[in-house]
């Protein structure tokens, strides 16, 4: 059966920060906005326990905050359609044609805000207990290991976010990093108050054991050279992100780190096609200057169409 052919005027790809905020600034517009989303709503934030960084609240974790965002934007009109999953963009031509596993979308502005994805453990055993034991979206998952023992790897704001996250269930929790913290203090110190937690810095993971699921861990202390084996039930994985890019490699400039190339104006070098968020390439990534990439790029887009209208 044919796909059907739809309209919409803007096509924002990606339910984070800064997809849902361009979402609800287009739709304050009165304008038909499609978001596209083939992962969680909110990304990598929505598994944040707590928020103490983002301009009016004190502290909110990111599941409410971007509940509150997807609810302001569909009261302004906007679509959010989290389970067709798109299959192919095409961007220079007009208008721009977004062809997903239901449906082909036509659209005058296309605005890219499909942020990153979480690298995956580089150990040849990953492939092996991925899902039965090895992990990466402890929102998902962390409910599966309630009184467990737990390691989280990584050192960053998202490894310790996550760690914290999941002391909720583990009756034990390692986390473990190859050199040291790079979260932030407050981060840290939340994590090492907690009695559940042991913090294993200047520490990798060798190799994962099993029969069937996950059971231990080989750990080397990077400083003694010594290596032990420690029995854990689940390992989620923070280290690092991917940008999610692929669909676009052919469409537009990607720097070295694989991001989008787009200006603070969030303008892409195909007249039309804005990027906004994690997924273009800039030196601060916050949740601020993700809500701000959303913005600029609506209000954008918003010029834009009138032009073309006007064009016609």
């Amino acid at each position: 059966m044919a796909k059907a052919h739809v309209h919409k005027d803007v096509i924002v790809i990606g339910a984070g920060m800064a997809g849902l905020t361009a979402a609800m600034y287009v739709g304050r517009m009165n304008l038909d906005v499609l978001v596209l989303e083939s992962g969680i709503i909110g990304g990598q934030i929505a598994n944040a326990v707590s928020i103490e960084n983002y301009p009016g609240f004190v502290s909110v974790s990111g599941a409410d905050l971007i509940s509150t965002l997807q609810k302001q934007a569909e009261n302004f009109g906007a679509v959010v359609d989290e389970f067709d999953s798109i299959v192919k963009v095409t961007l220079k031509n007009n208008p721009k044609i977004v062809e997903t596993e239901e449906k082909i979308y036509e659209a005058d502005v296309v605005i890219i805000a499909s942020g990153m994805n979480r690298r995956k453990l580089p150990l040849p055993e990953e492939r092996k207990f991925s899902g039965r034991g090895v992990h990466y979206c402890e929102l998902c998952d962390g409910h599966m290991y309630q009184n467990k023992i737990i390691a989280v790897m990584g050192g960053g704001n998202a490894a310790v976010d996550a760690a914290n996250f999941l002391t909720k269930y583990a009756d034990k929790l390692y986390l473990i990093h190859r050199s040291e913290f790079r979260a932030d203090e407050v981060s840290q110190k939340r994590l090492r108050q907690n009695p559940k937690v042991e913090v294993m810095l200047q520490t990798e993971i060798k190799a994962l054991h099993g029969a069937g699921r996950l059971e231990n861990i080989d750990v080397l202390d990077k400083n003694s050279g010594t290596t032990k084996n420690l029995a854990v039930d689940g390992i989620f994985v923070n280290i690092g992100v991917v940008p999610n890019t692929e669909l676009f490699k052919d469409e537009l400039q990607l720097s070295k780190s694989g991001r989008i190339i787009a200006g603070e104006d969030c303008r892409t070098e195909i007249k039309g096609v804005f990027a906004a968020g994690d997924v273009r390439e800039k030196e601060i990534r916050q949740l601020t200057t993700a809500a701000a990439d959303g913005t600029t790029a609506a209000l954008l887009a918003e010029k834009y169409l009138s032009r073309l209208k006007e064009s016609v």
